[in-house]
């Protein structure tokens, strides 16, 4: 039997990167006690629930994704008791956090880890996947050999630091060193992850996005054995937390919900996926292609096609996951500009499923050039601080010399602030705040309101209705498009429109929530 907690119809996520939030005892590292004095500002954007990425202990090589004690806050970010705290705060609130869990692999300081290299075989030899021999490389997967005492290489799912928890194989070709994933030597990794998440779901935690959730069996092309594995997780959770989320970093909606369990999956910006399309896709020459694109002119059918067979196919099985990106992706505002990305806004939060914004995305953050920190490389200019005030040192981060800042913040006169849009009604900041707070009391624009494409033009026009009598027009060009669907009694626009008996004339870069009625008279 699925059972779905009953808050995930409701939620609207924000996602935060912990040491990039707000700083609230000026060493210059965002920390949790900054998260929740901060919650009051999230709850007003009209998000009710949170995603933070890694706060656990691990030495920092990728950002937190290398994790040497999964059961402790990293005391860069606080302790337990201030992760609790916030928890309950945000309980107070009407609001619900997810933690990330990282399942695939540990930091090569994890103390499992430390055990498995040794010579002696003890209980944890097998806890990650290792050669016959310091010599032996198997083509196919990366190796490390020659950095522990027990003769063998062991295998990374990602950076050096990164060596892979064994689940086992999908097909086992050399019994000398593979295991199948349905032996009893590699369940401790099972184990051990339902233990870690009963251990933060016990302290107040509402679930977790999983990292890389198909990245657990190897040799496992169809997925298969992952996805056995993910459905034990999720029996135990109907059985012991069934108000407890998991969302998936899959990008296979069909697969992650029907097959494996997960409550959600993530719709990321890979090829052929709404987000690339609708936001973040340009062609051969380097220009926008993005749906959103004022001059781009392309039609919705490319975006569209994809996302309605998932949503079908996934259909009272769990929830797709639209973004406005994350900590892997250039910003936002790197491809579209601030009324293009209002008209993103209004697409994105007036979607079926779950809604995550990443942070500072709501205000327009710019993607910021910067040395690479903590193995972010390319990705590390979308990681810099919230940008909280302009009038204020480090733009409100923190008070910590420059210097000390985990990254630099954006230090262009005009750098979007929340303090300075919360006094304009036009800012990108209100905009995002009128579409929460409309979804917040719309239950058609909700979860599970069903959506029903009306109209979708060559030229970009696009109308769907949401629930029983909700609607969305949106034309994302730069001329005046005409949309055969009428316009009844608006509950918010960008633009205009003008309704004539047959046909409605959309303004250029125009979004109108509407209800559908008889109507007399121009808008």
């Amino acid at each position: 039997m699925r059972v779905m907690p009953d808050w995930l119809s409701t939620a609207i996520f924000y996602q935060v990167y912990p040491q990039s939030f707000c700083d609230s005892n000026g060493d210059g590292i965002g920390d949790i006690n900054g998260i929740t004095s901060k919650l009051d500002y999230i709850r007003e954007t009209g998000f009710n629930a949170l995603w933070i990425n890694p706060c656990y202990v691990s030495p920092f090589r990728d950002a937190g994704y290398d994790v040497q004690n999964y059961r402790k806050v990293a005391p860069r970010y606080g302790t337990n008791a201030d992760l609790e705290r916030l928890f309950e705060e945000a309980h107070k609130r009407g609001m619900h956090v997810l933690l990330d869990l990282v399942p695939g692999h540990t930091s090569d300081q994890h103390r499992w880890f430390r055990k498995s290299c040794s010579t002696e075989p003890n209980s944890y030899s097998d806890r990650y996947i290792w050669s016959r021999s310091v010599w032996d490389r198997p083509e196919g997967y990366n190796w490390v050999s020659g950095n522990a005492d027990r003769d063998g290489a062991y295998m990374l799912n990602f950076f050096l630091s990164q060596p892979a928890l064994n689940y086992g194989f999908s097909r086992v070709s050399d019994p000398s060193w593979q295991i199948h994933y349905r032996d009893k030597r590699v369940r401790g990794s099972l184990y051990e992850l339902k233990d870690i998440m009963a251990f933060w779901l016990d302290k107040g935690a509402d679930g977790f996005r999983v990292d890389m959730a198909d990245s657990l069996v190897k040799d496992d092309p169809d997925k298969s054995a992952t996805c056995w594995i993910w459905r034990k997780i999720r029996a135990y959770l109907n059985k012991h937390y069934p108000q407890a989320a998991i969302i998936s970093e899959w990008c296979n909606a069909p697969l992650a919900i029907n097959a494996a369990g997960f409550h959600g999956d993530f719709i990321l910006h890979h090829d052929k996926k709404m987000t690339d399309y609708a936001f973040y896709r340009k062609g051969e020459d380097g220009a926008s292609r993005a749906y959103f694109c004022k001059t781009a002119h392309v039609p919705a059918n490319d975006m569209l096609t994809p996302y309605m067979r998932d949503l079908r196919l996934t259909r009272g099985g769990g929830y797709l996951c639209p973004i406005s990106g994350n900590h892997d992706m250039v910003r936002l505002s790197s491809f579209l500009d601030e009324r293009e990305r209002k008209l993103a806004f209004t697409f994105l939060l007036t979607q079926p499923g779950l809604p995550f914004v990443y942070y500072g995305d709501e205000i327009g953050m710019r993607y910021l050039p910067q040395p690479s920190k903590e193995g972010g490389y390319q990705r590390t200019g979308s990681r810099t601080p919230m940008q909280w005030d302009r009038n204020a040192p480090n733009l409100g981060f923190s008070t910590a010399e420059r210097e000390k800042l985990y990254l630099d913040v954006d230090r262009s006169a005009d750098a979007p602030c929340v303090a300075q849009q919360m006094e304009d009604e036009d800012s990108l900041w209100s905009t995002v705040r009128a579409l929460n707070h409309l979804r917040m009391t719309r239950p058609d624009l909700q979860a599970d309101g069903e959506l029903r494409i009306e109209e979708c033009t060559q030229h970009g026009t696009l109308c769907y209705q949401r629930g029983e009598n909700t609607y969305v027009i949106i034309n994302p060009t730069d001329t005046v498009q005409d949309c055969r669907t009428k316009v009844g009694r608006i509950l918010f626009a960008i633009g205009g429109a003008t309704r004539r008996p047959t046909v409605t004339y959309l303004e250029p870069q125009t979004a109108i929530i509407f209800e559908k009625e008889d109507y007399k008279e121009e808008v």
